[in-house]
Formats: structure tokens, C-alpha cells, sequence
């Protein structure tokens, strides 16, 4: 297998069976491929795209979202979990709006030097906002390399730079066919080469997959299983946060006080909101979503 054939059957199975997202669509702006790969990191598809739709028809250039306050970004974020990444958005449209005349910049160093955008979101504005050759690399990417060269059943928790040298070695050399073998070899993990129940019959390169060839061994370690929810500190701060979002002003702490019945772990998810910077107190005894109205006043 060579690495052109690999990237080319990936490719060409894509072309065919990718999945219609409109952040794909001819004529969508880097900051709406942006706006997309932040609000997909650990959020499935099927609930980012209203969101995502909601946040471009309010925002539709950094520049409107800069003029807005952290307050209605966190509003506007809503139930998509992690709130701190409307956060990241807002700051990245107001260095954006700053440095680069509100448009997003096509570089991989100055995409890099944005605030909330990673090593993964970086060079995933590069190559499918611009066409650039990069190794754009999640948990689907890894997990494709990992089993079909590798041979491997698991590619580990984290992304490593063996991972990203990996990767960039299946690419082809012209730009756009590498951006385009990118998002293949992504979507090929979504949706057939999966944790848990891969569709080898449906793969296009399963004649030449390692894992495939080796009797498809598993994993060697436990399993890793989903993260619990029910009675987490993030159900909690989920339910302070519903309440300071409905809210036109501060709430005051008896108010938030019902919202759980452990006065401990209510005051340490609300102490943790204040820490992320998600929510701010107003005097001693109120609390808002961070910039929602003129500045708090200081205590001391």
C-alpha cells in the first residue's frame, strides 16, 4: 500500500459517502469552518448544527461577534456543554478583529497565536478553509491511522507528534488533494472505522487495513467508558448557568441556592463558573454571567 493509494481510495469513498454538513458546502467562510470545529470538539454533529446556524445568522463575521459582550456569546452557546468555548470564540473574534482586520488569517503560525484555537483547530481552518497540506488530526483521524498502517486497535487518549508525523505521511503533496484526504480520512472514523463497532465491509481500504490483517485484536488496556453526568459538578454548573442565561440581571444567591440541594457541591461548581470566568459576583450576594452589564463593582 502506498501512501498515495491510501489517501486516494479514502478520498474517492468520500466523494461518494461523505455526509452533507453544511459547514462543507461551496461558499462557507473560515470563520464559519471555524465557528464549526470549536462547536464540534466533544459535541456530536446532529446537535452543533443548529447551534452553529443559530450563531452565524446573530454573528456572521468576528467582527459582530467582538462587538457583542461575553455575556450573550455564554447566552447564545446555551446547552452545547464546555460553555467556556463560546469564551475562547469571543476572544478569538476580538484578536481577530484586532490583528487581522476581522477576517481569519490563513498562516498556520498566526492561527496558532489565537487565542482558544489549538494545534487540532489550526490546522483545521488551514486545510479546509484554505486548502493547505496539513495533518489535521482527532480522535477518528488517529484512530484511522492507528489500525490501518499501524496495525493497532487503539491510538491512545492523546494526540502525540508521532501522531501528527503519521498522519502528514499519508498525505499527497498537492495541497488541495491533501486538505481533501484530510477530511476523508476523518470522516472514515466518524462514521465507519468507529470505536466500538467499526464497518470494515464498508471501508475502502480494508483489503490493505494492518489491524484488519492481524485478526483485529482489541485493546489491550480497560476500556475506556463515558463520562458519568447525573450528579457531576457539571450537572450542577449546567443548572446555574440555565438560570443566570434566563436571567436580565443579577441573581441573587437564594435564587441559586435552589437550583441543588448539597450546599457544598453547589458552592464549589458556582465557585468553579467564577474561576473559568463564566460568571462573575455583583457585591456579596449576586451573581451574572461575566460582562452581562456594566462593570462589577469591587469589594474588598
Amino acid at each position: 500500500m502506498t501512501e498515495l493509494s491510501f489517501a486516494g481510495r479514502v478520498s474517492r469513498w468520500y466523494e461518494q459517502h461523505a455526509r452533507d454538513l453544511p459547514w462543507r458546502r461551496p461558499g462557507v467562510t473560515p470563520w464559519a469552518i471555524l465557528v464549526s470545529e470549536v462547536m464540534l470538539q466533544q459535541t456530536p454533529v446532529a446537535r452543533v448544527i443548529p447551534a452553529w446556524q443559530a450563531w452565524l445568522e446573530h454573528w456572521p463575521t468576528p467582527a459582530a461577534l467582538a462587538a457583542s459582550s461575553p455575556a450573550e456569546a455564554i447566552r447564545m452557546w446555551g446547552r452545547l456543554g464546555y460553555p467556556r468555548r463560546a469564551l475562547r470564540l469571543h476572544d478569538c473574534a476580538t484578536a481577530l478583529v484586532e490583528r487581522h482586520g476581522g477576517e481569519v488569517p490563513d498562516r498556520l503560525e498566526q492561527l496558532l497565536a489565537l487565542p482558544g484555537v489549538g494545534t487540532y483547530t489550526a490546522r483545521a481552518v488551514a486545510a479546509f478553509a484554505y486548502g493547505q497540506r496539513h495533518p489535521v488530526v482527532d480522535t477518528n483521524v488517529r484512530r484511522v491511522v492507528c489500525r490501518a498502517v499501524a496495525g493497532e486497535p487503539d491510538a491512545g487518549p492523546t494526540t502525540r507528534p508521532a501522531d501528527l508525523v503519521a498522519t502528514e505521511e499519508l498525505l499527497p503533496a498537492d495541497p488541495a488533494a491533501a486538505a481533501l484526504a484530510s477530511a476523508a480520512i476523518m470522516e472514515l472514523g466518524a462514521v465507519v472505522c468507529t470505536a466500538r463497532s467499526p464497518r470494515c465491509p464498508a471501508c475502502p481500504v480494508e483489503s490493505t487495513c494492518a489491524w484488519r490483517a492481524s485478526g483485529l485484536p482489541a485493546p489491550a488496556g480497560p476500556t475506556r467508558r463515558p463520562q458519568r453526568y447525573a450528579g457531576t459538578d457539571r450537572q450542577v454548573r449546567g443548572l446555574l448557568l440555565g438560570v443566570l442565561r434566563e436571567a436580565t440581571g443579577p441573581v441573587p444567591h437564594q435564587r441559586l441556592d435552589q437550583v441543588w440541594a448539597d450546599d457544598v457541591q453547589r458552592a464549589r461548581a458556582l465557585a468553579g463558573l467564577v474561576t473559568d470566568g463564566l460568571v462573575e459576583p455583583v457585591g456579596e450576594t449576586s451573581f451574572r454571567l461575566v460582562g452581562d452589564g456594566p462593570p462589577a463593582p469591587v469589594t474588598n
